[in-house]
């Protein structure tokens, strides 16, 4: 029986990628912005595609179908309908967005279709081209590659065609939608309103803002009453999670921004934040309510999900499920056995959502479910990897002294020892990730015991903001003995608390400084991976997905009798993650890491010809 190969596509709203499957197995997803080197690059994904079909062993004249993960003429209507609803409000929006829809959106085949030729040649009779809707991709990004034979699936996130949150059933080769959140009505939109108020972009800010969180002032009576004034004059928070915005206080339905500045600020007594200005506590509790207000909303739809549907598993998509905090909230109200969240929970991972869709709802194609593994998508170890002669090539290039160690157990022993006297290390190993998370392919990598490395990372390496947390990485068999958790987060997509004997108390007075005053107090054994609430951005690594990590964890644990690490991007700020060794040289050369581990191959910052322009990233990458 001919084997069925499929290419699905995500591509011009943001975080552009491509990702192909074969009779049901993923064999390479990858977004674009790591080849073109432009953060959350929207453009068609001409080299991600490149890659998939090299990784394949296929031509696009053999794939059965090419995939798109949404339907355009739907999101078209969406825009149109919405703009006669609120005419003559939103005209200049009108007018920057129609052009680009009339010139580009509307002839989305032919512009799909020019996009493949560019790569080869395509025969137009052959290829067969498929549009699912948006959070039919995002369900079926989470379900088909779960390992749940039925489960309740739950997608959030700004906006679909209309969809902005559902809640589905997948049973064996079916999804079932039971329910729907319609446009403009969107917890991701509402989160992301509060995003740019706060001083951040939108789109890739989210995150930040879910970081600040913590440092708002639970015991305050601001948080209190931001609390209730988004739950009354903002929106209406339903019993199922539902949530209906005033449009009064909102402009993304027509306008060029996210809401009326004067009234936000009118609203909650402070000016909106400018981006880079400092973060004052009144931001910070702003900060916290939403992130109140949008867990209860998340838990709701869980609760409600698990109604509809009496599943005993839960699937999560879309940009919203990337809130680790409100994932650990649904993981406490032990509602579910288990809970499976797609690693690229955004639009980059509709592209295999949508393969996903067309291989077992439109072809109808069994499932078939592997007992031994955690789920089908191999660690979301889904990307390119280099050999030994790229990496000689590389360095050639650069100049770029090294250090080659051939037996791994004694690489291990020395990078385990660098990293517990202190020495940060740019980890370049295998398979890139798939999603928008470094999972130890291509991670920074330091000691979470060094009460100093937060703000080493931060400064000198990463150039973001210093509130900003960094994510423990840990093997799955040690989690219960250093956080409250006792299951596995492969995809660093839960916040768990720092065990308690493990804990540091506060003073009293703790949050009565200012920000930077809370920022480097030592919060517990393991200061560098603990957020300002004791908690942590969980990543449990298993030796059958990422065995050398795994290794060097165990390795590190029995020098240090502590088997966490901290484990961030390997990018600086505004930088996509690195894919190449090139890129990862170029990042280690700009920045104040002390070792660049590329394979077996060991790189000493002290013996590296000097660095010609150091700073040049600055200008290179636009801040997010």
């Amino acid at each position: 029986m001919t084997r069925m190969t499929i290419l699905g596509i995500s591509a011009f709203y943001h975080d552009s990628a491509a990702a192909i499957i074969q009779d049901g197995e993923v064999l390479a997803a990858a977004q674009e912005e790591r080849f073109t080197r432009k953060k959350q690059d929207a453009a068609f994904p001409e080299n991600a595609i490149k890659y998939c079909l090299q990784y394949a062993g296929r031509s696009i004249n053999d794939l059965d179908a090419v995939v798109f993960y949404e339907k355009p003429f739907l999101k078209f209507e969406r825009l149109l309908e919405t703009y006669y609803n609120y005419a003559p409000k939103g005209w200049r929006s009108f007018l920057t967005a129609m052009p680009i829809w009339v010139k580009e959106k509307l002839f989305l085949k032919k512009l799909i279709r020019q996009g493949l030729n560019a790569i080869e040649p395509v025969d137009k009779k052959k290829l067969k081209l498929l549009f699912p809707e948006h959070h039919l991709s995002h369900a079926a990004s989470a379900f088909f590659v779960s390992p749940f034979e039925k489960a309740a699936i739950l997608t959030i996130d700004g906006v679909g065609e209309w969809c902005t949150a559902s809640i589905c059933l997948g049973e064996g080769n079916k999804i079932t939608i039971l329910k729907e959140l319609d446009f403009p009505h969107s917890l991701g939109l509402l989160y992301s309103a509060f995003t740019y108020f706060c001083g951040f972009k939108v789109n890739s800010g989210e995150y930040k803002l879910m970081g600040l969180a913590p440092y708002g002032d639970a015991r305050s009576e601001q948080v209190k009453q931001f609390v209730q004034l988004i739950k009354s004059t903002l929106i209406d928070l339903k019993v199922d999670g539902s949530v209906f915005l005033n449009q009064h206080y909102f402009n993304y339905a027509t306008g060029l921004r996210m809401v009326p500045d004067a009234k936000w600020e009118k609203l909650f007594g402070i000016p909106k934040r400018k981006p880079e200005s400092e973060l004052t506590q009144a931001y910070c509790n702003l900060a916290m309510a939403i992130q109140i207000v949008t867990e209860e909303a998340v838990l709701k739809m869980a609760q409600e999900a698990k109604r509809l549907t009496g599943a005993d598993h839960l699937c999560m998509a879309g940009g919203v499920a990337l809130n680790c905090v409100a994932n650990g909230k649904i993981d406490d109200a032990k509602l579910f056995q288990e809970i499976f969240i797609q690693p690229a929970a955004g639009d980059a991972g509709g592209a295999l959502g949508a393969a996903c869709a067309a291989y077992y709802i439109y072809f109808d194609r069994t499932r078939k479910l592997d007992p031994g593994q955690l789920d089908a998508l191999k660690g979301s170890f889904l990307g390119p990897e280099y050999s030994a002669k790229d990496l000689e090539a590389m360095s050639r290039k650069f100049q770029a002294p090294y250090k080659l160690v051939e037996e791994e157990d004694a690489l291990l022993k020395e990078v385990a020892q660098l990293i517990a006297n202190g020495a940060v290390i740019g980890w370049h190993q295998g398979r890139m990730e798939f999603g928008p998370r470094a999972l130890g392919a291509r991670s920074i990598l330091a000691d979470a015991r060094n009460p100093l490395m937060q703000k080493k990372v931060n400064e000198k390496i990463k150039f973001r903001e210093s509130f900003r947390p960094f994510a423990p990485v840990v093997p799955v068999e040690d989690v219960s003995s250093w956080f409250e958790f006792t299951g596995s987060s492969p995809y660093m997509l839960l916040v768990k608390p720092v065990r308690k004997n493990r804990q540091i108390p506060y003073p009293d007075d703790f949050k009565s400084g200012s920000l930077s005053a809370t920022l480097y107090y030592t919060r517990s054994d393991i200061p560098a991976v603990t957020h300002v609430d004791h908690s942590a951005r969980l990543q449990t690594v298993h030796k059958t997905t990422n065995a050398r990590l795994w290794k060097l964890l165990n390795i590190f644990k029995a020098q240090t009798a502590c088997p966490v690490l901290i484990n961030t991007s390997f990018n600086v700020r505004g930088e996509p993650i690195v894919e190449s060794p090139e890129d990862a040289y170029r990042c280690f050369m700009r920045t104040d890491m002390d070792y660049l581990v590329i394979g077996n191959f060991i790189f000493d910052k002290q013996l590296q010809p000097v660095w010609p322009e150091k700073d040049n990233w600055k200008q290179e990458f636009v801040l997010d």
